[in-house]
């Protein structure tokens, strides 16, 4: 596989980007489709991408109520990471962080992939021992990620306050150099553009009005604005609003849909080397290529579709921040957002076949969704084209829930768990 430099991906991503984005006319649906993808953001993108690339079906219409990459891809903090504790959840990011590696020459398409490293900050003794767990789980599952003294995290991350005096004390930290962020918007149009090319169909503005089954129960297609659409298989990629969808096909799915804040502030130039996460303080933090600070707070705690959120949990985030990042006290903040996330009881995604035949599902990523994306994707297309579990995916079913078998995955979303 040819190897691109970065001046040659950035020339190709700006011209790509701006001559297909003048070339490109959204098509009308055809009458039938062989898949039918309900979400155009990166991992429904992605699922028709690997679909058409990898297992040769090329009659596919991805469809979306808005536009593409509108929903929670262009509404989260790009960080990239696997390091999790439990061997199932480490294998499904690690194989999203593989794929991360190689993205821009696949789609050859610059995503701005950047693997700066992710450290996680310990305050307590109780997050020490969490923490060093998780290194030690992770070295055995194969998943790169070490432990670090307050004194080797501050060279790693010069503008972080190792002061004693402190709220929350620094008393350690977990380095995962693998990890690191992507441009999200370049995600989406990454993937769409790959997909349009192979010959997928992407329907913007066209909303999932409903999913029709057939007399033996199997899935028929969906009545969407632009009218029925038949379909043979059908895989549902829609953050935050699965379960609305999952209901038109009469199927309960276990979410709930929450509010999740984040925020950015004023560019400004590079000053921030890394990602930055605390779990104990509810923070998280990295500095875009654009040369924003990118601040990640939790979720609200009331079930919404909203997206946006209180402003309590933000004001909390900014005062740890300027806390453990005193050279930022004085930044303005751009704005604040919220991104509406579905969440299991078990903290840990659905990728699986439904109880309807021909209908699929890849949902419940909670806080975690952006950095599983191209992992999802791959694994979520061979679930669909093959009628079979992903090996990766095959722990994510929804037969889980039924049989107690549940994946407490202890820190699905990092700051809240």
């Amino acid at each position: 596989m040819k190897r691109y430099s970065f001046l040659e991906l950035a020339k190709n991503a700006f011209s790509a980007h701006h001559n297909w984005g003048r070339q490109w006319r959204a098509p009308e649906p055809k009458a039938e489709y062989d898949v039918i993808i309900v979400g155009a953001g990166g991992h429904g993108l992605g699922t028709a991408y690997y679909l058409a690339k990898e297992h040769g079906i090329r009659n596919i219409a991805v469809i979306e109520k808005g536009w593409l990459g509108g929903g929670n891809t262009g509404r989260n903090t790009t960080i990239i990471r696997s390091n999790y504790l439990w061997e199932e959840s480490a294998a499904l990011y690690n194989h999203a962080v593989k794929l991360w590696d190689g993205l821009s020459q696949d789609l050859n398409y610059n995503v701005m992939y950047s693997a700066r490293g992710v450290m996680m900050l310990a305050h307590t003794v109780h997050d020490i021992q969490v923490f060093k767990r998780h290194v030690h789980a992770n070295r055995l599952a194969g998943v790169q990620n070490e432990w670090l003294t307050p004194e080797e995290a501050k060279e790693y991350c010069p503008p972080l306050n190792i002061s004693k005096n402190i709220r929350y004390p620094v008393v350690g930290a977990a380095l995962q150099r693998v990890g690191g962020t992507a441009r999200h918007d370049a995600v989406a149009w990454g993937y769409a553009r790959a997909a349009d090319e192979l010959g997928v169909d992407i329907i913007q503005n066209c909303a999932v009005t409903g999913i029709r089954r057939a007399a033996d129960g199997s899935v028929e297609g969906v009545d969407t604005a632009k009218g029925f659409i038949k379909a043979k298989k059908v895989g549902v990629v829609a953050a935050g609003h699965t379960s609305v969808l999952m209901d038109m096909a009469g199927i309960r799915v276990p979410l709930e849909s929450n509010p999740l804040q984040a925020l950015v502030s004023e560019p400004v130039k590079p000053a921030f080397p890394c990602v930055v996460m605390s779990n104990t303080i509810h923070a998280y933090i990295s500095q875009s290529d654009k040369g924003e600070l990118v601040i990640g707070a939790g979720t609200d705690q009331f079930v919404s579709y909203s997206q946006t959120g209180g402003i309590q949990i933000p004001i909390h985030t900014i005062d740890a921040i300027c806390e453990l990042f005193p050279m930022f006290r004085r930044m303005r903040m751009l704005r604040n957002w919220g991104g509406t996330v579905d969440v299991t009881p078990d903290r840990s995604p659905i990728i699986a076949k439904t109880p309807v035949p021909g209908l699929f599902v890849n949902c419940g990523w909670g806080t975690g969704g952006f950095k599983a994306t191209p992992g999802s994707a791959n694994v979520f297309a061979h679930t669909i084209a093959k009628d079979e579990p992903h090996p990766i995916a095959a722990p994510f079913s929804l037969e889980r829930f039924r049989t107690g078998r549940l994946i407490d995955e202890a820190a699905a979303a990092a700051v809240a768990h």
